[in-house]
């Protein structure tokens, strides 16, 4: 067999294989939590956008011609709504996360990261570049020994502390306020990742670190294609780190800029999350409802946000339920490593404004059934 070959049946031995697979059955796993994706607002200022002539594709590269008033507007807009200096779109999250990681820490600086960071944040890291240490999730104590340690082994420059605000398999939280103070204490710079977070959680649905935006010592994500419903990254920082992305970020540089209709889908959107209390309210009582399902279910404990983990341990076994539950007409899907830690394979769900409190009742109902089963 041919050496790929051999990987893909190396990874079917273990379920591990992954194949694209349809829409179907009610929505419990994509992160268009308050329904913007498919809305009418959204259709309708894409229409308007074409009907002014905004174009669907940027033609090249931003500092080349493909820098177009919409993007210049977008950030803007997004700077002022987050409460940022300035913001820099992407035309992924991903692409940004690895963007930062990748152009901004220095040589003599070192990162450190949860130990559940984004896949995203790995990409970007190089670590016979810029010395990176993993740390244990949630705990800021570690990270205050990392640094200590790193600087008594004669580390000179500064560091580089990276979390997510609402952790995208886990559904929990960092411990932002301690983080910020530790990174304020240390004179570190604090990336925080608001992909799960933007639009939910904060005033406005400014994310759940709303309150520490525009610190010179905070760089923040924010993706547009959750919650906001739309595609794309939006970094948020202070002018320097910016203006040196737009010079050293290669992926920045040398990538056909984001496409300026999407640009202006994104205006829209943050608009339309400014304005989306009711929407957040109704998913707040939705997650609600699946905490007060998960009493009945005592080896499961309810993460109090849209992103609620079914832990199955086994790939297998995580596999078999999730074709149950599909099998019920429910769109969920098996999370299994390196996604998540080996031994801690799940289901995913993720609660979104497309479905209702009886339709999260008969999923637990069927995932009971399957219990009893097992």
């Amino acid at each position: 067999m041919k050496p790929h070959e051999t990987a893909l049946a190396a990874l079917a031995r273990k379920a591990r294989l992954r194949r694209l697979s349809p829409r179907a059955g009610r929505d419990f796993t994509s992160n268009d939590y308050l329904g913007l994706a498919e809305s009418d607002a959204l259709r309708d200022a894409a229409a308007a956008a074409l009907a002014r002539g905004v174009p669907v594709g940027a033609g090249g590269s931003r500092l080349l011609r493909g820098n177009h008033p919409e993007h210049e507007a977008l950030e803007a807009e997004a700077a002022a709504f987050f409460g940022a200096q300035v913001a820099l779109y992407f035309p992924t999250g991903f692409a940004a996360n690895a963007a930062l990681f990748a152009a901004l820490p220095r040589r003599e600086d070192v990162i450190l990261h949860d130990a559940l960071i984004h896949a995203s944040v790995r990409e970007g890291l190089d670590p016979t570049r810029v010395p990176v240490i993993e740390t244990p999730h949630n705990d800021v104590g570690a990270i205050a020994d990392a640094i200590k340690g790193w600087r008594a082994r004669g580390g000179t420059g500064r560091a580089w502390i990276a979390a997510e605000t609402l952790y995208s398999m886990d559904g929990d939280r960092a411990p932002l306020a301690d983080l910020v103070a530790l990174a304020a204490a240390t004179d570190s710079m604090l990336v925080l990742d608001e992909a799960h977070a933007t639009g939910v959680y904060g005033p406005q649905g400014r994310g759940l670190a709303a309150a520490f935006e525009g610190r010179e010592n905070i760089i923040t994500l924010h993706t547009c294609g959750k919650a906001l419903g739309a595609a794309g990254g939006l970094v948020t920082c202070a002018q320097v780190y910016k203006d040196y992305l737009v010079n050293r970020s290669r992926s920045f540089v040398y990538s056909t800029a984001p496409s300026p209709l999407m640009a202006a889908v994104v205006r829209a959107a943050l608009k339309l999350a400014a304005g989306a209390d009711a929407p957040r309210t109704r998913l707040m009582a939705l997650v609600a409802h699946v905490e007060k399902l998960l009493r009945g279910h005592n080896q499961w404990r309810a993460s109090g946000s849209p992103i609620q983990p079914i832990i199955l341990g086994a790939d297998a076994r995580a596999l078999r339920f999730a074709e149950a539950l599909q099998g019920h007409g429910h769109d969920i899907r098996a999370i299994r490593p390196p996604t998540v830690p080996e031994g801690t394979a799940r289901l995913r769900l993720a609660i979104t404004t497309h479905v209702t409190e009886g339709d999260l009742d008969t999923v637990f109902a069927a995932l009971a059934a399957e219990l009893e089963r097992a």
